[in-house]
């Protein structure tokens, strides 16, 4: 009675297999669900360095220039920050001046005397907003007019007394009184450290020269040098006065003569390779002084004179001085539109990939990289935009990659990323900077992108948390298609990684968020295309993923209704204009891309059962295999298949995959009569399950598909081999099919098999001794004489372990030899020998 009940267990139930509990038995029967993998879309490389590519979203006459002029007459040189608002108090009296004071008399054209300010300065027409802010509500006093205009050749003319300007104390003379003349005297000491610098603005109008507005046709205009004094654009504790002796000492000994050479170079034209050189180096050494005397900053005297000077050499057009004036005046702390003037200036200069090694070999990176830790968006916005478009060009050169990585780029991107995604009660959203910020992001996120190609940017993007904050990103900015995109490119790319994925699975609301811009932007193939991808790489990696996909609401709805709209068009008429215009490998990706969403959330079993249980899904699938062709589409073709057959494995009731399993088989013999061996492998799994049903079986023996099967067990490949079983080990649960499997060689066919990957596979061994048993009947010694020979062998736990050489692999194949392969084997063995009663077949493989 005992060998009796012995020889109806099944293969899994027998005493070597007895500790495996019901759990484990289910987990083995669902190793036919697969999870499906695909290549990265394509990302193409921008070859033009401007802010919003061809395809932008953006319209051009709503964005920022990505080409214009920049010369020196464009800054400020002041610097000068928002005025006080104090008002002079006004004179007294007006001082009378006695005619000898004069020349010739021209006392209304000689001179301007001091007036009382008005209520409101206002600008000259025309004058930009940010310049017509600077204009001081002070003093609107005219200056004298400059008597002769001489040309200046030489900075140290500029002492000599034939172009030194007549002070009003001089004017005045001494007849005037005391407390007009002390007014005066004010009044020029003022004027006189506001003048622009003569070099910077002197009265030539040649080329290369900047002449000096005339200030007497209005006593509201204003120039580009600026109108504040040398102490308005120190740090503003009076360090600008000139009381220091040490500092004046420094100035004198180390400014002034650098400037001096600088000023001596005649702007204009194109300068030779040696001057270049030397102003490179005077700039440089200038830099360290600076630097080492803690000047830099605002702290610097006569800070605006050495701005005039910097800004002066702007004009010569070298890309190398240019970067490192723009790394002098950065560190001098300019605001306002200097600031945005050299972000931009540096802009022009990154958008040559030549200048490249420029950026290579000077620490300007640094300086830009200080710009965005410490500017606000609310007032610089613009400077902060260019200055991250830079980052763009720069991160598209993999050398420099690295080096924007070795600074921190990515942690400083995220943090200025946190502060553009602040809720609007904690920043202005409104008007110019909600725009502005959104400008931002598109620059910001495309140099994300770029940073993300780098393989070590990884652990970069996880403890920043980059993840969390480009998901609120996209919460925020789900309209704005040139943002969602880059975003969608750095999740597909990072996806890819586990350590990434698994990161990117905890992010709250990312389901949500994915689906609802699927459901958005369902007409853009580039964004949808990532999307689907990301959610793809989720499902794979994390078990958890889904469940999540699945539950999100709207998800499956979402998800059928993409693959409606992106059918052929003449499958699918409702598909609109947009997504007719695409080509046929554009819809294709998407579709194997949906598919494989598809397949890896069916692992799920709620979601496998209800997607099994889905018309619409089901019907999907199969249009794509009647639809389509192995030659022209075999990943679409493949993945289909994969999703039939993990749909396959939900065999309950409602599966409308069983109910139509006559139209799905005659579709799988497609497969199987194709070229393509990944296409055969997924129509052999497909009937794997269904072959469990009575119809199926029948089809398979009338259409010689089981000639087939049993030829691919000479493919020697362990997955097809395996596949091949689960197909074989079902038909050969009949009586009347055994015999037709044995004229087709199968016997030895399997003992081959068993013979070739026993020792590297005992999983794939054990199956093949199953339906060994299941194809086996008495009185075969002939047949089964050389397999006799294996199962001894191999059953030999010496001989059969010894061809694991890794000890780490050693424990699992013993595992798998103790659990799975010995118990089947020895049975099999056991009747070989005859002394085992027949038994039971196996009746289905799931």
């Amino acid at each position: 009675m005992e060998r009796r009940r012995e020889s109806h267990e099944p293969f899994y139930r027998i005493s070597g297999a007895s500790n495996k509990t019901s759990a484990e038995i289910v987990q083995e029967a669902r190793q036919s669900l697969r999870t499906l993998r695909t290549q990265r879309p394509f990302t193409p490389l921008d070859e033009h360095r401007q802010l919003f590519g061809e395809g932008s979203s953006r319209p051009r006459d709503g964005r920022p220039p990505s080409a214009f002029s920049l010369h020196a007459r464009n800054f400020e040189a002041p610097d000068s920050r928002p005025g006080s608002g104090t008002r002079l108090s006004p004179l007294d009296h007006k001082p009378r001046l006695p005619a000898a004071a004069l020349d010739g008399g021209a006392l209304e054209e000689a001179v301007a005397l001091p007036k009382p300010p008005t209520e409101q300065t206002e600008g000259r027409k025309g004058l930009g907003g940010t310049r017509a802010r600077l204009l001081r509500a002070g003093s609107n006093t005219r200056l004298p007019p400059v008597s002769s205009h001489m040309e200046v050749r030489k900075p140290e003319d500029c002492e000599s007394p034939t172009h030194r300007s007549v002070s009003f104390t001089e004017r005045l003379g001494t007849g005037a009184p005391p407390s007009a003349r002390a007014a005066a005297a004010k009044e020029t000491e003022q004027a006189e450290s506001s003048l622009p610098h003569p070099l910077l603005c002197g009265p030539s109008t040649n080329r290369g020269e900047i002449s000096l507005p005339d200030r007497s046709d209005s006593n509201t205009q204003a120039t580009t040098c600026g109108t504040r004094t040398e102490k308005e654009v120190g740090d503003g504790d009076g360090s600008g006065t000139g009381s220091d002796v040490t500092e004046d000492s420094f100035w004198n000994s180390m400014v002034s003569p650098v400037l001096q050479e600088f000023e001596a170079v005649a702007t204009g034209g194109s300068p030779s390779e040696e001057v270049v050189r030397r102003l490179c180096d005077e700039c440089s050494r200038l830099h360290g002084a600076l630097h080492e005397r803690g000047m830099l900053g605002r702290r610097l005297p006569k800070r605006a004179t050495l701005l005039r000077s910097l800004f002066r050499l702007i004009d010569l057009g070298s890309d190398q001085l240019n970067l490192l004036l723009a790394k002098l005046i950065l560190a001098l702390k300019v605001s306002g539109n200097n600031l945005l003037n050299i972000c931009k200036l540096i802009f022009k200069i990154s958008r040559s990939a030549s200048n490249d090694a420029l950026f290579q070999n000077n620490s300007i990176i640094d300086s830009l990289l200080s710009v965005l830790r410490s500017e606000d968006v609310s007032v610089c916005g613009e400077a902060l935009l260019y200055c991250v478009a830079t980052l763009k060009f720069l991160s598209g050169n993999s050398a420099l990659r690295r080096l924007l990585l070795e600074k921190d780029c990515v942690g400083i991107l995220s943090q200025l990323t946190h502060r553009l995604t602040q809720p609007p009660s904690d920043r202005d959203s409104t008007g110019p900077t909600h725009t502005t910020t959104g400008h931002i992001l598109v620059q910001l996120t495309a140099t994300l992108r770029n940073m993300a190609d780098l393989s070590e940017s990884r652990p970069s993007f996880l403890s920043n948390g980059v993840f969390a904050e480009l998901t609120t990103v996209l919460d925020h900015h789900h309209g704005d298609p040139d943002i969602c995109i880059n975003v969608a490119r750095i999740f597909s790319k990072l996806s890819s990684y586990n350590e990434c994925c698994l990161a990117l699975a905890e992010v709250p609301q990312l389901c949500r968020i994915f689906i609802d811009l699927l459901g958005k932007h369902s007409k853009k193939q580039d964004l949808v295309v990532r999307l689907l991808f990301t959610l793809g790489n989720l499902a794979v990696r994390c078990p958890e993923a889904q469940e999540c996909i699945y539950e999100e609401r709207g998800a499956v709805n979402t998800l059928l209704r993409l693959f409606s709209l992106y059918q052929e068009p003449s499958v699918a008429p409702q598909a609109s204009s947009a997504v007719h215009r695409l080509g046929a490998s554009e819809r294709e990706d998407i579709l194997v891309k949906l598919i494989r969403v598809l397949a890896n959330i069916s692992i799920h079993p709620t979601a496998g059962t209800a997607l099994a249980a889905s018309e619409e899904c089901v019907e999907l699938l199969l249009t794509v295999l009647e639809q389509g062709s192995v030659e022209l589409s075999e990943e679409l073709m493949v993945n289909a298949a994969a999703t039939i057959n993990n749909l396959s494995f939900y065999q309950g009731e409602s599966s409308v995959v069983r109910r139509r399993h006559t139209r799905i088989s005659h579709l799988l013999l497609k497969l199987l009569l194709s070229c393509s061996m990944a296409a055969v492998l997924e129509a052999t799994r497909v009937f794997g399950n269904l072959s469990q049903i009575p119809d199926v079986k029948l089809f398979i023996m009338e259409q010689k598909v089981h000639q087939f099967v049993v030829t691919l067990l000479d493919s020697k490949s362990s997955d097809v081999c395996f596949s091949a079983c689960g197909v074989l080990i079902n038909l050969s649960a009949e009586p009347h099919n055994r015999h037709t499997l044995r004229q087709e060689g199968v016997i030895q066919k399997l003992g081959d098999c068993l013979r070739d990957f026993g020792p590297f596979d005992w999983q794939l061994a054990a199956l093949l001794c199953q339906t060994l048993w299941n194809c086996t009947e008495e009185n075969m010694e002939d047949e089964t004489e050389e397999l006799l020979h294996t199962l001894t062998m191999y059953l030999d736990e010496e001989e059969a372990l010894s061809w694991s050489a890794d000890s780490a692999m050693r424990e699992l194949h013993q595992a798998c030899w103790e659990l799975d392969f010995r118990p089947v084997a020895q049975r099999l063995r056991r009747r070989i020998l005859g002394q085992v009663t027949p038994s039971e077949p196996i009746r289905e493989r799931s």
